[in-house]
C-alpha cells in the first residue's frame, strides 16, 4: 500500500501476481522465438493461463521454452490496475472491463517503471541537490496512476516519460561526476569483449549488451538504464554500485555466485554457481 505520504512503497512496485488478473498473461503478444515457445496475439490469454489467473506452468517456465515470461516485469502494475483502477473487479466476471482494463495497463506498467527509476534517484545522496524536483515528479506521477480509465487512457506517457527521464539523467550526471565516464549510450555492444573492462561511471543507458562477456568489469556507478543485457556473462561482477539496474535486467543476464546485484536486488535462481 501507499505510504502516509501517498507515495507508492517498495512493495508497490514489485509484482504481486496473487491480486493481479493475470495481465501480463494477455495483453502483451509474443512470437515464437528463443523467448518463447509460441505465438500468442495481443489481448489474448495465454494457452497456461489458469481460471484463477495464475500461471500453470510458472515453475516450469524455462524449461518449457516461455524464459521471456521469467524476466517481465510490471512494476506493480498489474496489481494497480486490478485492485485500485478496477477495484477488483475482473475481465472474465465483467467483460465490460476487458477492454479498458487492457488498454490501461500499459500506460500503467510505463507510470509504476518510472515510479521505480524515481524512487531509486531519490536515495542516491549525490543527486540530493534534485531532491525537491524528484519529489515533486514521484509525486505528480503517483497522482497519475490513480486516476480513472478514462483518463489513463487518453494521457500522453510519452510526453511525462520525457520529462521524467530529463531530470533523471541530471540524477544519473551528479552521481557519475568525477569518474570520467565512458559514453555508451545506446551503443552497440552486441557480444562485446569486455571481460575486467574499466566501465566506472559508465553511461551504458539504452546499450545492446547481448550476450556481452562483462565477467569481473568495474561497473561501478555506472547508469544501466535500459540497457538489454540478455544473456550477458556478469560472473564474478560487482554491481552493488551500478545505478537504475533493475531485477527484469539481471533476470535477462547470466552470473555466478561471485555477482554481487545491487542491496535492492534479488539474485536470479537460475545463475549457476561458481
Amino acid at each position: 500500500m501507499p505510504d502516509t505520504a501517498g507515495r507508492a512503497g517498495p512493495q508497490d512496485l514489485r509484482a504481486d501476481c496473487a491480486n493481479c488478473f493475470g495481465l501480463c498473461c494477455v495483453v502483451p503478444a509474443f512470437s515464437a522465438s528463443v523467448d518463447f515457445a509460441i505465438d500468442k496475439d495481443a489481448r489474448r490469454p495465454c494457452p497456461n493461463l489458469a481460471a484463477d489467473f495464475r500461471c500453470g506452468i510458472h515453475t516450469r517456465l524455462r524449461a518449457e521454452g516461455f524464459r521471456g515470461c521469467t524476466v517481465y516485469d510490471c512494476f506493480g502494475a498489474g496489481q494497480k490496475v486490478s485492485q485500485v483502477t478496477f477495484g477488483g473487479r475482473d475481465w472474465r466476471s465483467h467483460p465490460e472491463t476487458a477492454k479498458p482494463m487492457f488498454d490501461v495497463f500499459p500506460i500503467m506498467r510505463d507510470l509504476h517503471e518510472l515510479l521505480w527509476y524515481l524512487t531509486e534517484a531519490t536515495r542516491l545522496r549525490p543527486a540530493r541537490a534534485l531532491r525537491e524536483e524528484l519529489r515533486l515528479a514521484l509525486k505528480e506521477t503517483e497522482r497519475l496512476t490513480h486516476a480513472a480509465p478514462a483518463v489513463l487512457a487518453g494521457l500522453d506517457v510519452a510526453a511525462h516519460r520525457r520529462d521524467v527521464n530529463a531530470l533523471l539523467r541530471r540524477a544519473s550526471e551528479l552521481v557519475r561526476a568525477g569518474c570520467h565516464p565512458k559514453d555508451h549510450r545506446g551503443a552497440d555492444l552486441f557480444g562485446a569483449r569486455l571481460k575486467n573492462a574499466d566501465l566506472r561511471g559508465a553511461d551504458l543507458r539504452g546499450a545492446c549488451l547481448i550476450g556481452a562477456d562483462l565477467r569481473g568489469a568495474d561497473l561501478g556507478l555506472a547508469d544501466l538504464t535500459g540497457a538489454d543485457l540478455r544473456d550477458a556473462d556478469l560472473g564474478g561482477t560487482d554491481l552493488s554500485a551500478s545505478i537504475f539496474l533493475t531485477q527484469s535486467q539481471l533476470d535477462a543476464a547470466q552470473g555466478d555466485s561471485r555477482t554481487e546485484p545491487p542491496p535492492a536486488l534479488t539474485r536470479p535462481a537460475h545463475w549457476h554457481a561458481t
